[in-house]
């Protein structure tokens, strides 16, 4: 039928075509149709919801009609509720009117009553005062002083008792305070003793060395005296060699000095060697030894005050006070001492407990240098403690623990007092029976040389002086000025350890017989 495959080409072209535009008018078709039937089913789906949608407004339109009916009746309740409120307060209001239209009226009647009285009583007052002025001319005409005259008299006699009342008061007040004050004092201070309880040990201005043999001081001596005089050059210390057997006296009064001259004969005397050259080389070796226990004395002895952290200087110059002594009493033991019992002291009344502690170590710090400056040590020790940054408290309170500066403040008072302790302690300080006597008569004599002194008399081992007055010269004033002159006396021409208590004491006797 067809002879080749490209005459069949054509064939099925057409074919292709055929095909393709019957199939392309199917779809369309078929599109459309399926177009027109969705539309349709849109419709009614449409018609369904706009159905529910009238029947939801009506449902919505009565449901708000109902609840506009339910607001007004409950407005219409509320309404008659606030008429009702109003008509009540409006029947108070007026019956508060009413209420107070008749006070008005009350008060308006009492007040009409009121001013009739005061006129009354006005009739009354002038009456009353014409009286008084009757009485007065005819007290006046009977006593012969006027008004103002009697008003002078009465109102002195009044001051005068007032004023006798008010002394009688005062001292009461002061002699209880004294009383209660003087107490606290002695608990404290008996308190403050119990707790810091420290040894006491007597110390002299001499030193003995003891020595193997007595042929040992000729070595001591040396050939005409060259050995003995180059030991007292580099020392400055007295060498005494008398009777006393197997024993050399070191008498000097700088006890520094004093130990290094101990220290360096006795390491002569053990070595034996004993000739200028080596007398140079062991005071040397001795000098050296001496500081390094400073050093160490005074650093123990801040330790044990609680007082750390000293410049190097004033620790130095505490060890020193290791070989100075007061009347028999280690000076550093008892600047120890003082700097505990001004702080226990100063605890127990609220005062500053560490201004107290350093300045009671401090106090006595002159003393390691008053043989090289001039002045009371007092002052020396406070200029020292200013020159190395102590603040102006403790200056204050070294300066004025003997007097030479009168106390500003409780912890000047306290380390004061505390060195009064200290001084006082029974077997602090020791002194000869020859100086004893003669301190107890200069005393007596002291007070025995004011005018209006009886007798006089020292008791307590000097510590106080009690002093009888012939009462006919001295009055009680005047015992009171006779006391403090006294005291004012001892302390410019007397010295002596701790405190001297004086007490005058002035009486008065009346004897009378009944027949």
């Amino acid at each position: 039928m067809f002879q080749n495959v490209a005459e069949l080409i054509p064939v099925i072209a057409a074919i292709s075509v055929i095909v393709g535009g019957m199939a392309f008018a199917f779809g369309y078709f078929f599109k459309d149709y399926r177009a027109r039937k969705e539309m349709k089913i849109a419709e009614a789906s449409a018609e369904q919801i706009l159905a529910e949608a009238k029947a939801k407004q009506r449902e919505i339109t009565l449901e708000a009609r109902d609840a506009a009916l339910k607001i007004r009746a409950a407005a219409e309740v509320e309404i008659r509720d606030r008429r009702a409120d109003l008509q009540r307060q409006e029947r108070r209001l007026q019956q508060k009117e009413e209420n107070l239209d008749r006070k008005v009226e009350a008060i308006e009647r009492r007040e009409r009553a009121i001013g009739q009285k005061e006129k009354e009583t006005d009739n009354v007052r002038n009456e009353i005062e014409q009286i008084k002025r009757d009485q007065v001319r005819e007290l006046e005409r009977v006593s012969g002083l006027s008004i103002s005259q009697a008003k002078e008299l009465l109102l002195k006699a009044i001051e005068d008792e007032v004023r006798e009342d008010a002394a009688r008061r005062i001292r009461e007040i002061e002699a209880g305070a004294k009383e209660e004050a003087d107490r606290r004092a002695r608990q404290i201070i008996a308190m403050s003793i119990q707790r810091w309880a420290s040894d006491q040990v007597a110390e002299t201005t001499v030193s003995v060395v003891p020595l193997p043999s007595d042929e040992m001081k000729g070595r001591i001596i040396g050939r005409e005296g060259r050995n003995i005089r180059a030991l007292e050059s580099a020392t400055g210390v007295d060498l005494i060699i008398d009777d006393t057997p197997d024993a050399v006296t070191l008498s000097g009064f700088d006890p520094v000095r004093r130990e290094i001259a101990r220290l360096a004969l006795g390491k002569l005397v053990l070595d034996g060697r004993i000739h200028p050259a080596r007398i140079e080389e062991v005071v040397q070796k001795a000098k050296q030894e001496v500081d390094v226990t400073i050093k160490e004395e005074g650093e123990q002895a801040a330790i044990e005050a609680g007082v750390p952290g000293l410049h190097p200087e004033l620790i130095k110059l505490l060890g020193r006070m290791k070989y100075r002594t007061s009347y028999g009493q280690n000076v550093l033991m008892h600047s120890v001492e003082v700097a505990q019992l001004a702080a226990m002291m100063a605890a127990e009344i609220g005062a500053d407990v560490q201004i107290a502690r350093v300045a009671g170590l401090l106090h006595d710090l002159g003393k390691a240098v008053d043989h090289d400056v001039e002045g009371p040590h007092a002052l020396i020790g406070a200029d020292l403690a200013k020159r190395f940054g102590k603040s102006a408290k403790i200056v204050h309170a070294i300066a004025s623990h003997h007097g030479e500066q009168e106390p500003q403040t409780v912890e000047a008072l306290l380390v004061q007092a505390a060195d009064a302790i200290s001084g006082a302690r029974p077997g602090a300080r020791r002194e000869s029976l020859e100086n004893y006597i003669k301190r107890l008569e200069a005393l007596e004599g002291v007070a025995n040389s004011f005018a209006g002194v009886e007798k006089s008399f020292a008791i307590q081992a000097g510590r106080e002086v009690r002093i009888i007055v012939k009462p006919e010269e001295i009055n009680d004033v005047g015992a009171v000025r006779l006391a403090r002159d006294i005291v004012k006396k001892i302390e410019e021409s007397l010295e002596y350890p701790g405190q001297i208590k004086v007490t005058v004491v002035r009486e008065t006797r009346a004897v009378d017989y009944a027949k």
